[in-house]
């Protein structure tokens, strides 16, 4: 292996630092494995954030439905060979209801059950509409009408969200639209795509990120297609005694007071570090629009909220301002079922906004949407993102497919049914007992924070550097290794896969560990490692 090669060398480590971090991922996990291979070493991989549960039960209600809507469908029509007609809405309800007195004894049926009910007695759903909704989902024999997300399932996401979210008051979410979307990564496409093209974010405006953040809101405004003036909100600075502390000083969010920045976006609560925002943060971010920004975007992933204990989001402290990315994807344990909503409170900047554009943006987004509606001024904005998901043209087969919403519908119906929180609690407890347990054996100090979820870790060795073996030691470590240098070398070494914290612009020497998708054992390991690291260093460190 010649030096350029060696995935320890400075020059390979520096060429590598400039790569996306779920990039230098492929080949850390190359290096993982190889070291797995040839030592006893036991591959671990805690740098995606992919769980590894799920939560079976509405899975399982999700395939009992399916052997019902396939009878719906045989039902009508039946023929050699396997052909069948499509579900129909009459009397679909009381057939659905004996279907599940039939199955009543097992899991899936009970869940069905509560389901049918709380969605016919609690939300008012009409019980033929709905059977007829689902078995339709469930077959996927239409296109999605309306594209923007179905009736019944919006009708269980909204309060969904509402209580996942922090809404406490009453309406269960009713006064947010919703808009389907194939994950939280499609979504954050879909935003930034759909603002551009209605000349509310031009190239070159300035937008403004909360960090350390998702790699890709980093690189998106980096695109030719959008050339965003980039304001970075940072959290990486340490308190008084040395520690990071994860939040916004008031001087980072006063960036925001500028009008000149049109939009902002941050991840609540954060990937990395995994707290969530401090209610001074929040705040402060009210102070600031109410005083100084008041048509100031914000767009808030939310897709950890649902591991933090009394989380309230964005969406609900300043609703006039804030579209709310949330996905199913961690919480349920279901990234590869690509499932997310936007939401955005009817009453909303960005159509007022829209409604204050120049005469000649107007004209021009009358070309656009002419095809859709005589009244493209009266379009909202979340109708023009699900036309632009399909370059408007393609408006009419828009849409996140049948399938998917009914699962998303399910999941979000787990949550409205679990009165006792028994699910959040445990999911809760297994982020907090892996946390644990990696800080545990790296002999570092993890600080008591109300404010910490714990999905994921980022842990800044220069600051363990400093407090373990002093200033000095640190100073050389920063001269004598490349920062990747912690990453690469536990992947080859150790066969433990982490992500460089650099790429989501936090401390160069961070690293980033997921605590969702390894057993708690091997969180121990981890920490071993991570420490073993760090002692080596110093050991050469006093040999030089």
């Amino acid at each position: 292996m010649s030096t350029e090669q060696n995935p320890l060398s400075r020059s390979y480590e520096r060429d590598l630092s400039k790569l996306s971090p779920f990039e230098i991922k492929n080949e850390l996990i190359a290096l993982a494995q190889q070291d797995a291979r040839k030592s006893s070493a036991t591959f671990l991989n805690a740098g995606r954030g992919n769980p590894n549960w799920i939560a079976a039960t509405p899975r399982e209600a999700f395939f009992l439905l399916g052997s019902w809507a396939v009878s719906e469908c045989r039902r009508v029509y039946t023929a050699e060979p396997g052909i069948a007609g499509i579900p129909s809405p009459q009397g679909a309800g009381e057939r659905l209801r004996e279907f599940i007195k039939n199955n009543a004894d097992s899991e899936a049926g009970k869940f069905l059950e509560k389901a049918y009910n709380y969605m016919t007695g609690t939300l008012g759903a009409d019980p033929d509409e709905l059977a007829h909704e689902w078995a339709e989902g469930i077959i996927g024999d239409q296109y999605p009408t309306p594209v923007r997300i179905l009736k019944y399932t919006e009708a269980a996401v909204q309060p969904y969200l509402a209580q996942e979210m922090g809404n406490h008051a009453a309406g269960g979410g009713k006064d947010y639209d919703l808009f389907a979307t194939e994950g939280g990564t499609a979504a954050m496409c879909y935003i930034f795509d759909s603002l551009q093209v209605n000349h509310l974010v031009n190239k070159g405006d300035k937008i403004a990120l909360m960090t350390p953040i998702f790699t890709p809101y980093l690189e998106i405004p980096e695109l030719d297609r959008y050339g965003f003036d980039v304001e970075k909100i940072s959290a990486n600075p340490v308190d008084a005694d040395g520690y990071h502390y994860w939040q916004y000083s008031d001087e980072e969010l006063d960036k925001l007071r500028d009008p000149k920045v049109k939009l902002l976006c941050l991840i609540n609560p954060s990937n990395p570090p995994s707290y969530r925002l401090s209610d001074h943060d929040m705040e402060r971010l009210v102070d600031i629009v109410r005083k100084d920004n008041p048509n100031l975007i914000i767009v808030t992933d939310d897709v950890y909220g649902t591991f933090a204990k009394d989380f309230k989001s964005l969406m609900y402290i300043l609703p006039y301002n804030t579209l709310c990315v949330y996905s199913f994807s961690k919480y349920f344990g279901a990234t590869g079922w690509r499932l997310a909503v936007v939401a955005l409170n009817k009453k909303n900047v960005c159509d007022d906004l829209l409604a204050s554009l120049s005469e000649a943006d107007k004209k021009d987004l009358l070309k656009r949407y002419g095809s859709l509606t005589t009244d493209v001024p009266g379009l909202r904005f979340i109708d023009r993102m699900a036309a632009d998901s399909r370059a408007v043209a393609l408006n009419h087969t828009a849409g996140l497919s049948l399938p998917q919403q009914t699962q998303m519908s399910f999941f979000a119906l787990n949550s409205l049914l679990d009165t006792d929180n028994r699910y959040k609690t445990e999911m809760q407890k297994m982020i907090t007992d892996r946390l644990e347990a990696l800080w545990s054996t790296t002999g570092f100090k993890l600080l008591s924070d109300p404010l910490r979820v714990g999905y994921y870790s980022e842990i800044d060795m220069m600051v363990w550097a400093k407090k373990i073996y002093g200033d000095d030691f640190a100073a050389w470590l920063a001269k004598a290794h490349n920062p990747l240098d912690v990453t690469m070398r536990l992947a080859a070494e150790t066969a433990v896969v982490v992500l460089n914290g650099s790429g989501f612009d936090g401390p160069d020497w961070s690293i980033r560990t997921s605590e969702a998708n390894l057993n708690e054992a091997d969180y121990l390991k981890i920490g071993t490692k991570i420490r073993q690291i760090l002692d080596e260093y110093h050991t050469e460190y006093t040999s030089k």
